[in-house]
């Protein structure tokens, strides 16, 4: 009987373990129908009854075995079922439940009063309190979108609108009614979450059937728990609000960007040479994009055309020769001038293969100073460094300094195939504090100086609201540091977030002289872009110190202008002075310039002097050697670890093509550059047209996988504030 009971108990012991061996993890991204990230979703094994939440970038991880049933639930979003096979990676897309924005959905508050007792709000905490009475309406009311404006304008409260009518506009807000009595948007924001007994959200019919016309973009209905507010005046009901959540006026923004003239004309006769370091930055874009999808007007001088332009990545061809980028040329006709030309100029550097790449010897240097607090700030900067983190190969090593009131060392050189320990490390990271950036910078460059690996990608990656305000803080002292370390042979690249006091202007100093590069993360899928998708063009070096100079014939070219790079531009000697820095080039990485051309004999209304029609001395073709000649171009550039530039030449043919017949890649560079010189509100372009430019963007979109120059379109079409 004993032996029998030990087998029963040995089979049950088997058919647990056979069980425990088909479990697997699932994991996976859910996103929406633009396939942006989906924070929140709910997973519910229904099998095991297991659950788990996607994370701020979509993800989730969950543990099931073949043949379980998953669900993946978000509120505004139909419920979708997905049985486990034999993959262990499942990506999600939901898809918007527009039947259940047409009911009315009810929704009880339970926060503790302890989480809103303090109402003698700091600065920061003022934003954060106007934002709670609406973030207790996203997510938790079905069918409402909250854009929150983050205080570089003075706008009371965060946008809302109910999900299904239009996009989130100033325009389309529903009503809002609180305790029966109709109340305005910034009067909803000062009410106390915790006085609310539930929420209701009308839509289409069942708005207007009640409250009439002015429904017509939905309705938000608050109902308190004592009925607060029933049968108050406005002015009451605005004295009352007043007190509990007493206005604040919003500082003005705090942003910072360098100012700069925008390059002119000039003639081949008085300035025969044209010289520039490449620039592979792209932060202008996408602080940019930020602003436009805020809604707000964008500062002048954040728009820099060239980083605008390489953004986007244009069908080069690869090198098939021993330099380490290929060269590429064409010219076309001018869309914003008729009579001008365009000259688009693009490198292709070298695609190398992932596991070719060399070691990487990788220090974090993060600010967690108090400026840093917000959401898009040290919580987005954290997930974006996951991002990294998962591209690193066991090879690779990571150590993180951060830098507060002082600086310190929270993570040695630890192995890239330990990547709990560094996202462990990561997650434990908090804000508070002042900037000591300087301090951090030194830290930062005496561990990767320690832990060098030759022949390896040896770097410092900072993350910042570039607000540094204690020790070495001017922009001059800043340059004179970078440039002191940069000769260790440690690279530097700079990762910009948050806004309201965003310092562009040191994270750019930063990068141009740190032998580095500049990305400035607006949202969650920029840094899957920047840090995930294109992680070799951004942290692994090919070529450093590339530059370029070009040589335009006086025949064919009255006046020229480089568009942009407006502060990458170097005298002419500096081409051959190997002391002289210059921009790097990462594997992979595009980068395009654009040149405007006018042509020899024509008359035009941005050149002070004007050529005369005149009898006997007019210019006859064939007259020199160089008569099929529109340039000729050098490039200069040293490898990751050299000190003498190679140097590399090629002529550039006098042949024009139309716009219409040009490639996909110059249509769209220079869509790109015109709506970059109308947010600058150029002198020199003729015509202004968003029309025209989303036309011409339209007709070179192309090679677009990912979406990014669809996003350009949708933008210029968003922008006609700016017509």
């Amino acid at each position: 009987m004993k032996s029998l009971k030990l087998i029963s108990s040995a089979i049950a012991m088997l058919i647990c373990f056979a069980a425990m061996a088909q479990e697997k993890t699932i994991t996976g991204i859910v996103t929406d129908e633009s396939n942006a990230a989906l924070p929140g979703v709910t997973i519910l094994n229904q099998t095991s009854k297991a659950n788990a939440t996607t994370d701020f970038e979509g993800r989730y991880s969950i543990k099931a075995t073949k043949g379980d049933m998953l669900t993946f639930s978000y509120i505004g979003f139909k419920t979708q079922r997905q049985k486990v096979e034999k993959y262990n990676t499942i990506n999600i897309k939901l898809i918007s439940d527009i039947q259940t924005l047409n009911e009315v959905v009810t929704v009880g508050f339970g926060r503790s009063s302890s989480e809103y007792e303090d109402q003698s709000y700091a600065h920061n905490d003022r934003k954060k309190a106007r934002m709670k009475t609406a973030e207790t309406l996203q997510g938790r009311a079905a069918g409402v979108q909250v854009q929150p404006h983050m205080g570089y304008l003075a706008m009371p409260a965060p946008t809302i609108a109910v999900r299904g009518i239009t996009s989130v506009s100033p325009k389309n807000e529903p009503m809002y009614i609180v305790d029966g009595v109709a109340i305005k948007a910034d009067q909803m924001v000062k009410i106390n979450p915790n006085d609310i007994d539930n929420v209701s959200v009308l839509k289409d019919g069942a708005a207007t059937s009640v409250y009439g016309s002015k429904a017509s973009n939905g309705v938000v209905v608050i109902a308190t728990k004592n009925e607060l507010y029933k049968n108050l005046s406005e002015k009451e009901l605005d004295q009352k609000l007043s007190q509990i959540n007493p206005v604040h006026p919003v500082e003005p923004t705090q942003e910072d960007y360098d100012t700069f003239v925008e390059n002119a004309f000039e003639s081949p006769k008085t300035a025969p040479l044209s010289t520039f370091s490449i620039d592979v930055d792209n932060a202008s874009y996408t602080n940019i994009r930020r602003f436009l999808n805020n809604g707000q007007e964008v500062p002048k001088d954040a728009v820099r055309v060239e980083e605008m332009i390489n953004f986007f990545k244009y069908n080069y061809p690869q090198p098939k020769n021993e330099h380490p980028f290929s060269i590429n040329t064409e010219v076309s006709d001018s869309p914003w001038n008729s009579k001008n030309k365009i000259l688009k100029i693009g490198l292709q550097g070298k695609n190398i293969p992932t596991d070719n790449l060399p070691a990487s010897n990788l220090v974090f240097l993060i600010d967690v100073s108090g400026s840093m607090g917000d959401m898009n700030k040290l919580p987005l900067l954290k997930q974006s460094m996951k991002i990294l983190v998962n591209e690193l190969r066991p090879k690779d090593k990571v150590a993180i300094v951060v830098y507060a009131g002082a600086a310190g060392m929270v993570l040695p050189p630890t192995s890239g195939d330990e990547k709990k320990t560094i996202i462990n490390a990561l997650d434990q990271l908090q804000s508070g504090g002042s900037t000591a950036g300087g301090a951090g910078i030194e830290l930062a460059y005496k561990i990767a100086a320690e832990n060098f690996i030759k022949n390896g990608n040896n770097r410092v990656i900072l993350a910042t609201d570039g607000d540094f305000n204690v020790g070495t803080s001017s922009n001059s002292d800043m340059e004179k540091l970078i440039e002191e370390k940069r000769k260790t042979g440690v690279f530097l690249t700079c990762l910009g977030y948050g806004m309201g006091n965003y310092k562009d202007s040191k994270m750019e100093v930063l990068a141009d002289k740190g032998n580095g590069n500049y990305a400035y993360i607006d949202n969650i899928q920029e840094a899957n872009r920047f840090l995930g998708k294109e992680f070799k063009g951004s942290m692994f070096t090919i070529a450093k110190d590339v530059k370029i100079q070009i040589e335009f014939n006086p025949k064919q070219v009255q006046a020229y202008r480089l568009i942009g790079y407006e502060n990458r531009k170097l005298r002419p000697e500096d081409f051959k002075n190997d002391a002289i820095d210059a921009g790097e080039l990462g594997s992979n990485h595009t980068v395009t310039a654009l040149y405007e051309i006018i042509p020899a004999g024509v008359k035009s209304d941005y050149l002070n002097v004007q050529p005369d029609d005149l009898k006997y001395t007019k210019t006859e073709a064939g007259s020199n050697n160089y008569n099929t000649e529109l340039a000729t171009i050098k490039f200069r550039y040293k490898k990751p670890d050299g000190d003498k530039s190679i140097e590399m030449v090629q002529v550039i043919d006098n042949k024009t093509i139309s716009m219409e017949k040009a490639s996909d890649d110059m249509k769209f560079s220079a869509a790109v550059a015109w709506f970059g010189l109308k947010l600058r509100d150029s002198k020199l372009i003729a015509d202004k047209s968003s029309e025209e430019i989303v036309k011409l963007a339209k007709q070179g979109n192309s090679n677009d996988g990912e979406g990014y120059k669809a996003e350009f379109i949708r933008l210029v079409e968003g922008a006609k504030q700016y017509n």
